[in-house]
């Protein structure tokens, strides 16, 4: 059982965003690139699990989220597929789907995110985010239409382990 720290022992991380390639974003799920329009479903298309529910894509209007979180969370049943518009570059917080209940804080990564592409959350990846400079930006977001009344556990990284996180 892990046990709250107390308040002096809270400790702000620095964590260095990564470029995101679909070979290192490959263990939290994919990246989905441009590819021309008479290409055939292929590999590189979002592998898609929404069959729990009725999916719902939709456009989120986020504000001033700057890069500072100390919440990270997870969806069991569906994927996630999350993309900026306007070609904004954005930052996420993840960490690898797993069996054990709470996500380990040395398991984060950030990734930098560019506008001309969008992730897909493998089901279980641990997500803080969407992050960004920009005073409000647009994200489209597809999963289910009660993906966060049904499934969505969060853990709070402050809470639980003393730690924040800040994205550099």
């Amino acid at each position: 059982m892990v046990s709250s720290p107390m308040l002096n022992s809270i400790t702000t991380r620095s964590i260095q965003a990564i470029p995101i390639t679909a070979e290192t974003f490959q263990p939290f799920g994919q990246l989905i690139l441009p590819q021309p329009d008479n290409v055939p479903f292929n590999p590189q298309d979002a592998q898609l699990r929404l069959e729990a529910g009725t999916p719902r894509f939709y456009i989120m209007a986020l504000h001033q989220r700057g890069r500072l979180f100390h919440q990270i969370t997870r969806h069991g049943g569906c994927t996630q597929c999350l993309g900026a518009l306007e070609g904004r570059t954005w930052f996420l917080g993840v960490a690898p789907p797993s069996e054990a209940p709470l996500p380990s804080p040395d398991d984060i990564k950030v990734f930098e995110i560019p506008g001309d592409c969008f992730v897909k959350l493998e089901v279980g990846t641990w997500h803080a985010g969407p992050y960004f400079d920009d005073e409000t930006v647009n994200f489209y977001n597809l999963e289910l239409s009660d993906t966060n009344v049904v499934d969505h556990t969060t853990c709070d990284l402050l809470q639980t382990y003393g730690v924040t996180f800040e994205i550099v």
